[in-house]
């Protein structure tokens, strides 16, 4: 069974709530004149609508990369994940290993004489991209760093990261040690959405540990001083993968979100193998702004609204309600936002009983006259239905049968 629908105007807004597509695979910008990105001074890169899980522009992301202290993300998530989960806590403290003493690179310069908070290793970690922190977070959650870095490879597996591949927790240059700007849109989508409570580190501007030198207290992430809107997340450098930043930017919109609050619409930019520090934060924030500007975010439907309420068969209730515990939020080109089309595609007949939140159809939504859907959005009950009595349920089979 297949429905049209047209987008009504008075459904373009600025959309604010990330909807998951199959596979968490984020689709291409469909659009019959895509806007053109500008010229990015980057190996690869990749600008993602995180609110409409839409590729807007990218080059070269299937490329191997070499992620340097991108890596650190990865390490991020499995903390992160130890601490939702209780295995540690924030307050808890960790030795610091000869080993991670002598980390090169980037510190946070703590010694085998301290024991150091949680809390405080995440941010030498984020704001420092210290190696010395990142090695005592891997050894105080994995035991070893080896074990670590194979619970990292687990993961990326679990992620759907196909392209990645993890040697150390740090992000330091090593044979193997490699990735693609799409594994890490994955990567840094999930870290913000399964991890809200602990996410704001990355936004941290300033940080250092008592009693190590005043002049390592700066994030590296140089658009957190010049952008206001952007909260995140992570910069990384060696000689063989250049100047590398992923930033991500949330921007509020007067007619977006509910109830007459305003919402925001969320971007991810990410730039690899730039030539400098300065370009790789010029050339994310080029991206950024392009994206804001270039496309629009349309909100089709509210969280929990009902996309289609289809009659359905051998139930206590007559249909069932078919929709998104979050809202559907579509990018497209400036100004093309009522050309938008979608068609509900369902199995038919419907037969009870349905759990709540079970998959039942998709909303397929079209740009103009394209045959090819831009997007493709599953849509799940929205409340349970439960079967109907013995009698209810022999009436409808005889219906179904006469049908």
């Amino acid at each position: 069974m297949q429905c049209f629908f047209k987008a009504p105007a008075g459904l373009r807004s600025f959309g604010a709530a990330l909807f998951v597509l199959a596979a968490s695979a984020a689709l291409p910008a469909a659009h019959a004149q895509a806007p053109q990105p500008p010229e990015i001074a980057a190996r690869s890169y990749l600008l993602l609508d995180v609110t409409a899980n839409q590729i807007l522009a990218a080059k070269d992301i299937d490329a191997p990369v070499e992620p340097a202290s991108l890596t650190k993300l990865m390490t991020e998530y499995l903390v992160f994940d130890a601490l939702k989960s209780k295995k540690i806590t924030l307050t808890q403290t960790f030795g610091v290993s000869p080993r991670a003493w002598k980390m090169p690179g980037s510190r946070m310069f703590i010694d085998p004489k301290m024991q150091v908070p949680v809390e405080d290793l995440i941010k030498g970690m984020i704001v420092q991209s210290g190696n010395d922190a990142t090695m005592a977070l891997a050894e105080g959650v994995g035991g070893t760093a080896e074990h670590f870095v194979e619970l990292m490879n687990q993961q990326a597996k679990a992620l759907g990261m196909k392209s990645t591949s993890y040697k150390n927790p740090e992000g330091l240059t090593e044979a193997g040690h490699s990735t693609t700007a799409r594994d890490l849109s994955i990567l840094s989508t999930r870290l913000m959405t399964d991890f809200p409570d602990y996410i704001g580190y990355s936004a941290i501007k300033k940080y250092r540990y008592p009693g190590t030198p005043a002049t390592n207290d700066t994030n590296r992430n140089t658009l957190l001083f010049r952008d206001p809107t952007v909260d995140g997340l992570k910069t990384g450098h060696t000689n063989a993968a250049g100047y590398c930043m992923i930033a991500t930017a949330r921007r509020d919109f007067p007619n977006l979100g509910a109830a007459g609050k305003p919402g925001g619409r969320r971007l991810l930019a990410i730039v690899l193998g730039a030539s400098s520090d300065s370009a790789r934060a010029t050339e994310s924030q080029k991206l950024l702004n392009w994206g804001y500007t270039a496309f629009e975010a349309v909100k089709l439907f509210d969280a929990g609204q009902a996309v289609a309420t289809p009659a359905i068969w051998k139930g206590k209730e007559a249909v069932v309600k078919l929709g998104r515990p979050e809202a559907i939020v579509v990018a497209v080109a400036a100004g093309s936002a009522g050309k938008l089309k979608t068609q509900v595609a369902r199995p038919e007949p419907l037969v009870a009983p349905f759990k709540q939140g079970q998959p039942v159809g998709s909303l397929k939504i079209f740009n103009g006259d394209n045959t090819e859907p831009m997007a493709e959005v599953p849509l799940v009950a929205l409340q349970a239905v439960e079967e109907s009595g013995i009698f209810g349920r022999a009436w409808d089979s005889i219906r179904l049968w006469i049908k």
